[in-house]
């Protein structure tokens, strides 16, 4: 019998109807599945996975399985499982998940301290949140693990920062970085995956609205792309001077927050940083401001600060949707208690998009593995011909060609001699 604490093994039929759904927009990670259960690559490997548990991760789960991985699945964020994926991939598929959409803090947790118990010697994670506890109270688990995959930007930044500390103990791969990931998946899969969120939750029209988008990172960039197409007024604000001239030139408004607070009408924070939207910008916002988060952890809105300031306590007036009444009357409403909007109120990144992340994650656990003699407790990009291939791949699976170099070409791009 598979262990797992998942909602309901009853639901795992609807559950595998939803994964083999996703598996038709996954053609590049069908290839790595075949690829690695001919290999056996993970054959005997035991591995922890602190991911969404959508259906896009179960189909990568299945290629990891495939594989021959021995993998255990928990929640990277409380409201982002989908419990009937859950199900299947316990009841069908035979892999243990430790998640429940909606769970507590101390549930989460646990939950994550089971797959630490699994005793991995690779992981996998979505925020960083596996690796740092297993640095920080598992010394034993982290002196055998031979590498980690990491794919969120505000993950790498926790990583590099352990780096830097001397905190990180095993070799971790920044699978966020890859552009075969940051470039599709933050920028489109972000893009419309959050405006998909918000409208589930609100039923908003977008165009003609303020849109304050925080953050011009590429998740900031999809989304405000996205939401100038579908007729808003987009307006961005940031503390990086390079990334504000370059929203500036593709077009956007850009001032400060403090500037955007009395005029915006919806608010989404993309920067994977803390309290980006304060308290003394709520106080400034016009009554019915919808505020939201697209970034990772629910840290970045200030919602103590928020909880604090409403005469009474909140009020749930829709599926995600909390209202908060200021103290001069406004009312500020807050998307899906300030977690992930496009995964907690929507079904996250399209799976066609996640085709490329998730290959590119798989095979650089390949990699991982195979070089584990050489590498170092480090932060690694993923090696460029993992990102030639998977590019490739999707590109032939959309029946799309491109040119190659001539040799004359390749020559003259190696040389220096050659000038004007």
């Amino acid at each position: 019998m598979v262990m797992s604490d998942i909602k309901d093994k009853k639901l795992a039929g609807k559950g595998k109807l939803r994964i083999e759904w996703a598996e038709r927009d996954m053609p590049v990670l069908t290839q790595v599945k075949e690829k690695f259960a001919k290999s056996q690559v993970l054959k005997g490997k035991k591995m922890s996975a602190c991911l969404h548990i959508t259906a896009e991760t179960a189909n990568l789960a299945r290629t990891l399985k495939a594989g021959g991985a021995d993998i255990v699945l928990c929640a990277s964020n409380p409201l982002s499982t989908q419990d009937d994926v859950a199900a299947s991939l316990v009841a069908d598929y035979g892999i243990p998940v430790f998640a429940i959409k909606g769970e507590d803090n101390k549930t989460y947790y646990q939950h994550l301290v089971t797959a630490i118990e699994h005793a991995p010697v690779v992981t996998m994670d979505d925020g960083c949140d596996l690796v740092s506890t297993i640095s920080a109270k598992y010394p034993r688990v982290a002196r055998q693990i031979i590498g980690s995959m990491e794919e969120t930007t505000t993950g790498v930044i926790r990583l590099r920062a352990m780096e830097r500390d001397g905190a990180l103990k095993f070799p971790v791969f920044a699978v966020n970085d890859a552009q075969t990931k940051n470039l599709f998946d933050n920028r489109y899969g972000t893009g419309q995956s959050t405006v998909d969120g918000i409208i589930r939750a609100t039923d908003l029209l977008i165009a003609g609205k303020n849109v304050v988008v925080v953050g011009y990172g590429w998740c900031g960039k999809g989304f405000s792309m996205r939401c100038r197409g579908m007729g808003a007024n987009v307006i961005i604000t940031e503390v990086n001077p390079v990334r504000g001239i370059e929203a500036v030139m593709d077009g956007f408004r850009v001032m400060t927050m403090a500037e955007a607070a009395p005029i915006g009408d919806l608010f989404c924070t993309l920067t994977g940083n803390v309290s980006v939207i304060r308290t003394e910008r709520f106080a400034k916002m016009k009554d019915g401001a919808i505020v939201c988060n697209s970034g990772h952890f629910d840290v970045e809105i200030d919602i103590k600060g928020l909880k604090k300031m409403a005469k009474k306590e909140r009020k749930n007036v829709r599926n995600f949707v909390d209202q908060y009444t200021l103290p001069n009357g406004r009312s500020i409403y807050l998307l899906a208690e300030g977690r992930l909007v496009n995964l907690a109120a929507a079904e996250g990144h399209p799976a066609s998009v996640m085709d490329m992340s998730f290959s590119t994650q798989a095979l650089a656990t390949e990699y991982a593995i195979k070089n584990a003699s050489t590498l170092k407790p480090k932060v690694y990009e993923v090696p460029q011909e993992i990102e030639d291939w998977v590019a490739t791949a999707k590109l032939k699976s959309m029946n799309i060609g491109i040119d190659k170099l001539t040799p004359e070409q390749v020559k003259y791009l190696a040389s220096w001699q050659e000038g004007t």
